[in-house]
C-alpha cells in the first residue's frame, strides 16, 4: 500500500510548491506597493498600512474556509482560491480604472486586493496541511520549510516586479497602479483551469485505507473529540500573528526610515528585494538544518539572531542601521513554517480545522502594522517606537516555541 502511494506524493507536492510561490509572490507585491500607494493616492502612514489591514483581515475567514475544506477536499479549495485570486486581480484593474478622479478609487483598489486575498487564504489553508500530509510525519517541518523556500524566491521576485513593472519609473499617480493586474488575472485564471482538469491525490482517503488495513494502529493513537480542547492550536495561531509582525513590520516601517532620514539614498523599494531575499537564502539553509538538527533549538536561535540585528539597528545610523534591519530577514525566514508546525502537531483528523485557526493568526498582519503605522504618524513616538513593538513580538513567539506549543501534548 504504501508503495503505491509514495509515486503519487510527489505531484501533488510540486503543485503545492508552485501554490507556494504564487502567495508569496501576491503577498509581498501588496506589500510593496505601501510606498507607491502612500504617494499615488496622498496617504500618511496609518492611511497607507490599510493595504496591509485590508489584505490580511481576510484571514479572519480562515475557520469558515477552513470548514468548507473539510466538505469540498484539498482540490477544489485550491481551484477555487486561484479562481478568487484571479477575479480580484481582474477586479483591480477593471475598478481602479473605472474610478479614476473619484475619491473612492483607493478604497476601490482596497476592496479588489482584499478578494485578492480571500483567495491567499483559501491557497495557503490547502498548502501548509498538504505539505504536512503528504510524507512522513517526522519530516513535515522539513517539508513545510522547503516549501516556504520555494515561496521565498516568490517573494524576493515581487519587489523587483513592483520596481521594474509596475512603477517602472512611472509617475506616482493613481492610473499607473493597476496596469499588470490584468495579465496577473489571466494567468492566474489559466492555472486555476488548467488544474482542475488535473486529477490530484487525496490523503485523507488514503489514510482511511490504512487505517482499515491496521485498525489496531489507529486505536492506539487516541486524539481528543475536538479540536478546540488543544490549546497548542490557539497558542499556535497567536504566534502566528507576532510573527507577521516580524516578518511585515520590517518592510512596512522601511519607507518611514527613507521619510525620517531624507540623505538616504534611493527609495525604501529599492532595497526590500534584499530582506526578502535574505529570507529566501534563510529557508533554502534552513531546509537542510531541519534535516539534521531539533526544530525548536532552531526557531530558537532564529529568534534570538532576528532580535540582535534589529537591536543593533538603534545603534548605527544611515544605512549601516537600515542593512541592520534587512538583515533580520534570514532569520525571520523559517519562523513560519516552524511556528505553523509546532502548532499542528499531534492533531490527527483535527489537522484541516486546526490549519483555519493557526491561519487566523495571519490577521496579525492586518493590526500590527497598523499600529506600527499609527504610532509613525505621531510625532512624539516616530518610527523607532514602532520598531521597538518588534521586541513584544520575539518574545512571545520564545515563549510559544519552548513552553506554549508543550501545553496539552503527550509527554
Amino acid at each position: 500500500m504504501s508503495q503505491k502511494q509514495t509515486p503519487n506524493y510527489l505531484f501533488p507536492l510540486i503543485i503545492v510548491f508552485i501554490v507556494c510561490f504564487l502567495i508569496g509572490f501576491v503577498t509581498t507585491m501588496n506589500n510593496s506597493m505601501i510606498e507607491f500607494c502612500k504617494e499615488a493616492f496622498k496617504l500618511n502612514d496609518a492611511q497607507g498600512q490599510l493595504v496591509n489591514t485590508f489584505f490580511y483581515g481576510a484571514y479572519a475567514l480562515s475557520i469558515p474556509f477552513a470548514l468548507m475544506m473539510n466538505k469540498i477536499g484539498y482540490k477544489s479549495t485550491l481551484v477555487l482560491g486561484l479562481a478568487v485570486v484571479a477575479c480580484g486581480f481582474i477586479a483591480n484593474y477593471l475598478g481602479v480604472t473605472a474610478a479614476l478622479g473619484s475619491p473612492n478609487v483607493y478604497t476601490v483598489f482596497l476592496c479588489s486586493m482584499s478578494l485578492v486575498a480571500l483567495g491567499v487564504v483559501m491557497l495557503q489553508l490547502v498548502a501548509n496541511p498538504y505539505v504536512m500530509v503528504l510524507g512522513a510525519p517526522e519530516s513535515g517541518a522539513f517539508r513545510m520549510t522547503l516549501s516556504q523556500a520555494l515561496n521565498s524566491v516568490a517573494t524576493t521576485v515581487a519587489p523587483l516586479f513592483i520596481t521594474y513593472v509596475i512603477i517602472a519609473d512611472k509617475p506616482k499617480l493613481p492610473e499607473n497602479v493597476p496596469g499588470p493586474f490584468l495579465g496577473l488575472g489571466i494567468f492566474t485564471l489559466i492555472i486555476a483551469a488548467i488544474l482542475f482538469f488535473i486529477k490530484l491525490p487525496d490523503p485523507d482517503k488514503d489514510k482511511k485505507a490504512e487505517e482499515e488495513a491496521s485498525p489496531a494502529e489507529v486505536d492506539s493513537k487516541k486524539y481528543k473529540d475536538s479540536v478546540f480542547k488543544y490549546p497548542h492550536v490557539w497558542l499556535g495561531a497567536l504566534g502566528i500573528a507576532m510573527y507577521m509582525g516580524l516578518e511585515i513590520g520590517i518592510p512596512s516601517m522601511l519607507p518611514a526610515y527613507w521619510k525620517a532620514d531624507t540623505s538616504l539614498p534611493g527609495s525604501a523599494t529599492d532595497y526590500l528585494w534584499l530582506y526578502w531575499g535574505g529570507m529566501m537564502v534563510g529557508r533554502f539553509i534552513g531546509s537542510a538544518i531541519l534535516a539534521k538538527f531539533n526544530a525548536r533549538a532552531l526557531l530558537t536561535a532564529c529568534l534570538a539572531l532576528g532580535a540582535a540585528c534589529v537591536g543593533l539597528s538603534f545603534f548605527l545610523s544611515g544605512m549601516a542601521a537600515v542593512y541592520a534591519m534587512l538583515a533580520a530577514g534570514l532569520f525571520h525566514s523559517v519562523m513560519w513554517p516552524l511556528i505553523f508546525n509546532l502548532g499542528l502537531q499531534e492533531l490527527g483528523p483535527h489537522t484541516k480545522s486546526a490549519s483555519g485557526i493557526i491561519n487566523m493568526g495571519v490577521l496579525g498582519g492586518a493590526t500590527l502594522p497598523l499600529l506600527m503605522g499609527t504610532i509613525v504618524d505621531n510625532p512624539e513616538l516616530g518610527v523607532g517606537v514602532a520598531i521597538m513593538l518588534m521586541f513584544v513580538y520575539y518574545a512571545y513567539v520564545f515563549w510559544f516555541c519552548n513552553f506554549g506549543s508543550k501545553i496539552g501534548l503527550k509527554k
